[in-house]
């Protein structure tokens, strides 16, 4: 990996790599994940993980089929999100790779005070070498639940610590010129600028487990590339694809270009 192309990370991953359709963690993918991680992080980067799959991993605790209305998502968060973190401890633990939990809600990076706490807190763990591990605190708020299946929450957490990298993994492998299950699909490799064609493009997708689609990370990907940060979507099944963007590849799932700096400051 190239030392200075990109020094903070942040990598956020959908309820579809980490949930099975069973309800049941997907203990290989999130093995394959956690080793790419703790990799990246012991090679000298900062790195955030955002995870979804709190209200799928409670579900399947407690043999739930379906999410049901808002309260009970939060229950199942409360369960689901225990399960995850201790299950994530032990993973980093084995590399050597320490972990902190932090809940956001949007209150959290819209109120200047909170926001402030909020991005002093994962500097500091930086600085303590500890990966910051966030979620969405879905057992205390009602529109987050909904808020895109955490890539909003990713895209605003890398904007909050100015990161140079955001890679979303899916279950789909980037931005498909329609549908990907449809005859004559083509993904797009690179995207120089989110025109409106590129936003039509992800009307309509969706996920059976979370609650975001490619509308959602067209979002993300707004929002970061203004702020100058790198965007990738890549499969949730090939994490190790983070190597090569991080080599400076373009090739890799779809890969979003950052607005130059004077652009951003232009833009604001």
């Amino acid at each position: 990996m190239k030392e200075d192309l990109y020094k903070t990370i942040v990598v956020k991953v959908g309820t579809t790599t980490l949930v099975n359709e069973n309800g049941k963690l997907n203990i290989v993918g999130i093995e394959k994940l956690v080793r790419v991680v703790s990799a990246i992080k012991n090679s000298g980067k900062n790195v955030v993980l955002v995870t979804s799959g709190a209200v799928g991993a409670g579900a399947g605790r407690l043999g739930i089929k379906g999410k049901g209305d808002i309260r009970i998502k939060q229950a199942l968060a409360a369960v689901g999100q225990g399960v995850l973190m201790q299950f994530y401890e032990k993973l980093f633990l084995e590399y050597g790779v320490n972990v902190a939990q932090v809940l956001l809600t949007r209150e959290d990076l819209e109120t200047d005070i909170r926001r402030q706490n909020a991005l002093n807190t994962l500097t500091t763990l930086f600085e303590f070498e500890v990966v910051p591990i966030v979620n969405e605190n879905d057992t205390v708020a009602v529109e987050e639940i909904v808020y895109g299946d955490n890539d909003t929450l990713a895209a605003v957490v890398a904007k909050l610590i100015g990161a140079d990298l955001l890679v979303i993994l899916s279950d789909v492998d980037g931005l498909y010129t329609m549908p990907p299950h449809e005859p004559g699909a083509e993904k797009i490799p690179y995207v120089k600028e989110i025109t409106p064609e590129i936003e039509a493009l992800a009307e309509g997708s969706y996920s059976n487990l979370g609650t975001g689609g490619m509308q959602s990370k067209i979002k993300a990907a707004k929002i970061a590339t203004e702020a100058g940060i790198a965007m990738a979507i890549i499969s949730g099944e090939s994490p190790t694809d983070i190597y090569n963007i991080l080599d400076g590849s373009t090739a890799c799932g779809t890969f979003f270009e950052p607005k130059k700096a004077g652009e951003c400051a232009k833009e604001a």
